[in-house]
């Protein structure tokens, strides 16, 4: 089959770095057998020029971040992007910049979490209170009334922007309280056997991986840990904070249940009104229960099989359910609709979780089929379309 030309364009952004990692040049490939340019933004520029845009495509938290802290060229920045949004309306957008911004105050969406409906699925968000002061007996009180318990974790309240918001800390006692640097989220830690379920949503579909986490801690005199991390969660990490105690391996780990990661993902988007997310989730040992800690917009997709194809399947959904857009593709055409690589796990670590069962080859995209059709595919990632 000949490549179609062109005929839409896809503007993007983010930075150099992300790019180089997501292999960007290879998507821009991608991107042209569905009918699609892919153009990098000059966000130093208005964008009325560089247009026009079928979608908009961005990792932008940073700079969203440095202008909610009152620099003046990432705020020319972001003026920008949201002075060509609102004159084009049929233009979509992934992610919206104001559901972005939500992402940006732990405390925030810490509390969209608590908040939402997950308890009735038994899901829980540690307990977490905000400390915006500097007085040990302030906080103290706050965390008492909050019924934040030794040992919590610390971290800093800005969830994007600066290294620094993945600078974190275990603290064990009073004594410790000291240690905590306002502005910051405190949430109580929850013993999970070093084993962290990261869930990365892409539109409609989701992939799930094990990553190392912090090992069982309890409350004691000893003294603050500080640690990054992104260090002790990467995949091929070797960080001492992930080896548990003697004691605690004869803990056996639970294993994730598909269809509880799949009403975490589907409230959470809901919620969120995000396409590109990150859930980081553990299961508390014992219960059994599962707790979400943590979430970022647009994660880095580690381990992620054949992410371009679930990418792509994202933009096209966006693209056709946009309520404004003037041009809607037709999903079920050769054009816009080539057979996508099965998704395969690579990794002992990885799961590809799927709560249908059926066709292992489905490409997950909606191509007009037939609902009774649909009940007998199974897609190689989850979808987050939940059961009836």
């Amino acid at each position: 089959m000949t490549e179609s030309k062109p005929s839409r364009v896809i503007g993007y952004w983010m930075s150099e770095k992300k790019s180089q990692k997501l292999n960007w040049t290879e998507f821009g490939s991608v991107c042209r057998k569905y009918g699609f340019d892919l153009v990098k933004l000059d966000l130093n520029q208005p964008l009325e020029g560089q247009g026009p845009f079928t979608v908009i495509l961005h990792k932008l938290t940073d700079i969203i971040a440095l202008t909610n802290q009152g620099d003046p060229k990432a705020r020319v920045m972001i003026s920008h992007v949201e002075s060509y949004i609102n004159d084009h309306p049929e233009v979509a957008i992934i992610d919206p910049l104001d559901n972005v911004r939500k992402l940006l105050d732990r405390y925030r969406y810490y509390s969209i979490i608590h908040n939402s409906d997950l308890e009735k699925a038994d899901v829980f968000m540690p307990s977490f209170v905000e400390l915006t002061s500097s007085d040990c007996k302030e906080n103290l009180k706050t965390l008492r009334l909050a019924g934040v318990d030794f040992p919590f974790v610390c971290k800093p309240s800005v969830a994007h922007g600066s290294s620094n918001a993945h600078k974190m800390a275990v603290i064990f006692n009073e004594k410790g309280v000291k240690d905590c640097r306002p502005p910051c989220v405190a949430q109580s830690f929850i013993n999970h056997n070093a084993i962290l379920y990261k869930i990365y949503l892409v539109g409609d579909e989701y992939f799930v991986v094990d990553r190392p986490s912090l090992k069982n801690f309890y409350p004691s005199d000893r003294e603050t840990i500080f640690f990054d991390s992104h260090d002790v969660s990467k995949a091929d990490s070797t960080s001492s904070l992930s080896i548990l105690d003697p004691s605690d391996k004869m803990i056996l780990p639970s294993r994730p249940d598909p269809a509880k990661l799949q009403r975490i993902v589907c409230t959470l988007r809901k919620e969120l009104g995000m396409s590109l997310l990150g859930i980081d989730v553990i299961i508390e040992n014992g219960s059994g229960r599962y707790g979400i800690i943590d979430i970022n917009a647009y994660p880095g997709y580690d381990g992620y099989p054949n992410f371009f194809d679930s990418l792509m399947n994202c933009i096209l959904e966006t693209v056709n359910h946009h309520p404004c857009t003037v041009y809607k593709p037709d999903l079920s055409s050769t054009q816009f609709c080539l057979p996508l690589t099965k998704h395969t796990a690579e990794s002992k670590n990885s799961h590809i979780m799927s709560p249908g069962s059926g066709d292992q080859d489905d490409s997950g995209f909606d191509t007009g089929d037939s609902s009774d059709e649909k009940k007998k595919r199974n897609l190689s990632v989850g979808s987050t379309t939940e059961p009836g």
